[in-house]
């Protein structure tokens, strides 16, 4: 496949038609018409279905968008690359909600300002998600939290975080795991590092919360325990950043589990400028 030839294709499969394409290419549409045409050829394929007068692709014409975009992309990395330019395109990383909350507003902005040509796409999820992300090449790189399969993976460590334990001000003092026998909860759904963290400390003294109350932020959580609602698992600088340490009843847990180390991860032997430059920030 011609790259020319993915280029026009992507213009279809953007525009939804040869009309919009041939405009936005500047290219008369019997051009582009016969370009689709003789690539649809060439792979034996069908790549769009016409919708009254729109071209939407077909299941084989997303399959080869996502292919095209990631041609394309890796075309005008490698002539930056042998220009001396710096880096450009997109870069797509996860990261946990804490991580994006606290940790990376500042590497972010350092970032764009030496790298205005790279586009930062961020999405949060679990550390189980964000791992499955990375290994199905939805995602570049994720911030996770350890342990996690490594498997096919190359790491650097980034940042620590300690974890506290929080209640509401008048809970007594947790010290042990059996102090939070028929206890509620807070926690991010099924996947969160930090939830398993917890939740195997109960296990070790053969103890279990009474139920968990599950939420999709640590603003809902950090108020939520301050309310009397439950305990909870959080970064310690996930508090700073709440302002709301002052209406919590702050306990420590054991080194083990207080301790966690924050890994950027991506696929072993994946390798692009935007990708290399994040790791050097971080550095």
């Amino acid at each position: 496949m011609e790259l020319s030839d993915l280029r026009i294709f992507k213009a279809v499969a953007e525009q939804g038609g040869i009309t919009r394409a041939a405009q936005s290419l500047h290219r008369v549409q019997s051009n582009v018409t016969t370009r689709v045409k003789q690539l649809e050829q060439r792979l034996g394929i069908r790549l769009f279905n016409r919708q009254g007068r729109r071209l939407v692709l077909s299941s084989e014409g997303r399959l080869l968008l996502e292919y095209a975009d990631r041609l394309l992309e890796l075309s005008s990395e490698a002539q930056a690359a042998l220009r001396g330019h710096a880096p450009q395109g997109v870069l797509k990383i996860g990261a946990l909600e804490s991580t994006a909350a606290t940790r990376l507003p500042t590497v972010l902005a350092r970032y764009h300002r030496e790298y205005p040509a790279v586009r930062v796409e961020l999405v949060t999820a679990t550390s189980a998600a964000l791992i499955d992300k990375v290994r199905h090449e939805d995602l570049e790189a994720a911030f996770v939290v350890e342990p996690f399969p490594a498997r096919g993976l190359q790491a650097v460590h980034v940042f620590t975080e300690e974890l506290v334990l929080i209640t509401a001000r008048d809970h007594p003092r947790i010290q042990t795991a059996a102090d939070l026998a028929q206890r509620t909860l807070l926690a991010f759904t099924t996947g969160c590092a930090y939830r398993r963290r917890l939740e195997a400390w109960l296990g070790r003294s053969k103890m279990a919360p009474d139920r968990v109350m599950e939420y999709g932020s640590y603003h809902a959580i950090v108020a939520c325990s301050a309310a009397g609602a439950g305990i909870a698992v959080v970064p310690r600088s996930v508090l700073r950043a709440s302002g709301m340490e002052a209406q919590l009843a702050i306990h420590p847990l054991p080194k083990n589990i207080a301790v966690a180390k924050t890994m950027l991860v991506w696929r072993r032997g994946h390798e692009s400028m935007p990708l290399a430059a994040l790791r050097d920030a971080l550095a």
